[in-house]
């Protein structure tokens, strides 16, 4: 059979009555659709917030429980590596298992663990609680973008629903400034993490009886140990690698080893996954044009949004001398453009136009609002920089990250659908890793430079702080100008490697341009061996 060749069924055929023009009847559509993106917005939201509302409370919780300084950094890095690490395998768990059990498990899971860190009595407990959480997190996660994936098959409500996860994916991480900061401020740091408990246990209820997951998109080939292994080791090498280079350097023996090990191992892991029957990561997930240059695109922007959300922390806090409470606020802007351009502007555009010309315009803007901060120095007023420089940031990652969002998950078949999603996560995940470390390192450097330039004329001490500060600033913006290339880059990856046209009103099954699924040979009938 050629692959041109479609079979049509007949007239009046069974399973033909009440089909549109696009080939999908009212019936095929899950009726608690909406509510039940409620739900898995929620569970979203929860993880986002936790990204930074432990960093918050982070320096009260390590007074309490009596952390060094050099042990500190595990309150972040044991989540990081446990998140990072297992997230593809958490997606292949969501395809075997069914992403509502997933997606319920990792939200009791989350929550337990979430109550573990709160009464933590001690630094090893916390640590162990921020690995748990990076553990249920792992399972979490993907299986809440497949579910979205699977839920909304129309096009112009994946738009709606994309558009409105996209907006909670990109700004909760700032919403949670202001939540952690009130709750350590008003509060009590546990609170950080109790905090979560009620999101779980509605999201986990709302999921329990409203979600409805479609019938046969399970994948339940054997799991592939190797992979899994292969994959998790590589993982995390990579950001533990890239954690040790922002407190040891890049020179470090250790820092190199890990570079080193992550390489070869992510390397087997692709070999393995070209040559076992069932891969934990089938290489039809990335090797397509247009969800390569999504997943590329979209860590690149979030290295440069990350390492610039912690340099604006830092010059409000340090610099300006906001509270936590203030900062978090001063955030807001850029939440509510990144909420406009992801459910106005991305959701509007998204069936009418091809991805591309919303994801690279999208970078190009947070990129303008880059260049803004550049022009960052002592006296910078928040309203008449700042303020324009997070609305246009918030705008254009909003824009962008919306149909990425859809287009990373669009075209998969069902089965593979939990470990595209994971394949988002773990985009955003590295480059979280590698933004913070690449853009600290060039900060830092950039930052000792100045001082080294400028401190001999600086005889007095009220000079010798001004010179400090004024250091400190320098390398922040060092460290945007970067961060302004990087999504320049991301603009042009998008603009060049995601060529699909504007969404068909087809299902996930088919490509953003209304293409056949990923392997024409998927779709074409199999014939049965008996073993």
């Amino acid at each position: 059979m050629s692959e041109t060749a479609q079979v049509q069924p007949a007239k009046g055929a069974p399973g033909t009555k009440g089909l549109d023009t696009k080939g999908h009847g009212p019936e095929d559509l899950n009726p608690g659709r909406w509510k039940a993106l409620i739900f898995i917005a929620l569970a979203q939201l929860m993880v986002v917030l936790d990204a930074t509302i432990v960093n918050i409370a982070l320096p009260s919780a390590q007074t309490d429980l009596g952390i060094s300084d050099g042990n500190r950094q595990w309150v972040v890095t044991a989540y990081a590596l446990a998140f990072g690490g297992l997230l593809l395998f958490g997606g292949r768990i969501a395809d075997l298992w069914g992403r509502k059990r997933a997606f319920t498990v990792g939200l009791v899971g989350f929550a337990l663990a979430s109550a573990l860190g709160g009464a933590a009595q001690s630094g090893a407990m916390m640590f162990g609680a921020r690995a748990l959480q990076g553990v249920f997190g792992a399972l979490l996660a993907p299986a809440a973008l497949s579910l979205l994936a699977v839920t909304f098959t129309d096009a112009k409500e994946r738009a709606k629903a994309f558009g409105i996860y996209g907006a909670i994916a990109g700004g909760g991480g700032a919403v949670g400034f202001i939540l952690g900061g009130v709750l350590t401020e008003y509060m009590d740091w546990r609170w950080t993490f109790f905090v979560n408990i009620p999101f779980a246990i509605v999201a986990a209820a709302g999921a329990y009886f409203v979600i409805q997951e479609p019938a046969g998109g399970r994948n339940r080939n054997p799991l592939d140990i190797p992979g899994v292994l292969l994959s998790t080791l590589g993982l995390v090498s990579l950001v533990y690698g890239f954690t040790r280079a922002e407190s040891d350097g890049w020179g470090d023996a250790v820092t190199v080893g890990l570079f080193v090990a992550s390489a070869v191992l992510l390397l087997s892991f692709v070999l393995v996954e070209a040559k076992v029957k069932a891969p934990l990561l089938p290489l039809r997930v990335v090797t397509d044009r247009n969800r390569g240059g999504v997943y590329l695109s979209l860590g690149l922007a979030i290295i440069a949004m990350f390492g610039t959300f912690l340099f604006l922390t830092y010059y409000l806090q340090i610099i300006k001398g906001y509270s936590p409470v203030k900062t978090g606020f001063a955030f807001l802007p850029m939440v509510v453009g990144m909420i406009t351009g992801s459910t106005q502007i991305g959701t509007r555009l998204m069936t009418r136009v091809a991805p591309r010309l919303l994801m690279g315009p999208g970078f190009l803007t947070a990129g303008v609002a880059m260049f803004l901060l550049t022009r960052l120095d002592l006296g910078t007023s928040y309203t008449s920089l700042i303020l324009p420089a997070m609305l246009l940031l918030g705008l254009g990652m909003g824009t962008a990250f919306m149909p990425a969002m859809s287009m990373a998950t669009q075209g998969v078949q069902p089965r593979d659908a939990g470990v595209a999603s994971a394949m988002v996560n773990t985009s955003q995940q590295v480059g979280g890793a590698i933004g913070t470390a690449l853009l600290n390192t060039i900060a830092a450097s950039a930052t000792t430079s100045y001082v080294k330039d400028h401190i001999a004329s600086a005889t007095t001490r009220p000079q010798q702080r001004l010179v400090q500060a004024q250091s400190m600033v320098h390398g922040y913006t060092s460290a945007i100008w970067f961060a302004v290339g990087i999504l320049v880059l991301a603009a042009t990856i998008a603009f060049t490697f995601v060529n699909a046209g504007r969404p068909s009103m087809g299902s996930t099954g088919e490509g953003a341009d209304g293409s056949a699924r990923d392997s024409a040979q998927d779709e074409l009938p199999v014939p049965v061996i008996a073993h």
